[in-house]
Parts: C-alpha cells; sequence; structure tokens
C-alpha cells in the first residue's frame, strides 16, 4: 500500500492569499498569522500574492481569476462573517464556502477555507489570536500540507 501524506517543502511553494478587507480587525489578524506561517515554514515573500477583496462575498471570484492563471500551487481564502440580525449571515457564508468548494473540486488545485464564520465578534478575536488559536496560521499549514499532498498524488 502507498500511503501519500506530506507536506510541501515551503520554498518549492507559490501560494496565493485572498483576504477580505470587510472586518479588517480580525481579517488583518488572520493574515498577519497567515503570512508568519508561512515564512516560518520557508516560502520565499516573492512567491507569495496577495490580494485584497471588498468582503467574503466575492473571495470566490478573486480566488477563480488565481486559480485560472495558473501560478499557484494552493489559495489561501481568509475572511470574517460574523452573524447579525439578519438572514445576511446565511447567504454570505454559504456562497462563499460554497464558491470555494466548487472551485476546489472542478479544479483540483488546494483551496484553503480560512473564513470564520461566527456569532460574535469576541468569537472571531478568539479565532484570530496567537499562534495556537490563529485560523490564519492553521490555513497556511494546511495549504502546505495539501501541496504535499497534491504533489505525492501525481508523481
Amino acid at each position: 500500500m502507498k500511503i501519500i501524506d506530506k507536506t510541501a517543502e515551503g520554498k518549492t511553494c507559490r501560494v496565493a492569499i485572498v483576504a477580505s478587507r470587510f472586518n479588517a480587525f480580525v481579517v488583518d489578524r488572520l493574515l498577519e498569522g497567515c503570512m508568519r506561517t508561512l515564512r516560518t515554514r520557508g516560502v520565499p515573500e516573492n512567491n507569495i500574492v496577495l490580494v485584497r477583496v471588498p468582503g467574503a462575498f466575492e473571495i470566490p471570484a478573486a480566488v477563480r481569476g488565481i486559480v485560472d492563471r495558473g501560478a499557484v500551487d494552493a489559495v489561501i481564502a481568509l475572511g470574517a462573517v460574523i452573524r447579525g440580525e439578519t438572514a445576511h449571515f446565511e447567504y454570505i457564508a454559504g456562497e462563499c464556502a460554497r464558491g470555494l468548494a466548487a472551485i476546489a473540486a472542478t479544479t483540483g488545485l488546494p483551496v484553503i477555507f480560512g473564513v470564520l464564520t461566527v456569532d460574535e465578534a469576541q468569537q472571531a478575536l478568539d479565532r484570530s489570536g496567537e499562534d495556537e488559536s490563529n485560523k490564519g496560521s492553521e490555513a497556511a499549514a494546511a495549504a502546505l500540507d495539501m501541496i504535499g499532498v497534491m504533489r505525492g498524488i501525481r508523481a
């Protein structure tokens, strides 16, 4: 039996990050954790592309544009959707998740879902704190893991 379970060496990886500007007080913290992990794992700065979009709803369109260009090994989506008093939360969070899942499924490129979907701002802050609780950092690690897995599958 052949087992494919490995992490890519950071210096060989090309990663794009699509980050929402909405709820920047959270997303910027996710982005910091993501970048810190990518750097720590050896991804060269010039192998990282950052694209900022207005909100979570716009993330899938930007991700699709990046994937269609074919210049990266993985895309990390970062955002924060915080529940309010209307159904807006369900529409935005659901469409963002569906859009990203469809891109990953149809292209085979790792698309990492680092979009927080929480009930209140404190939950978002708790998930964007230091490295051990930063979902942006976890998303970066998952991207490198998936790059390694996909390379193993293709080999």
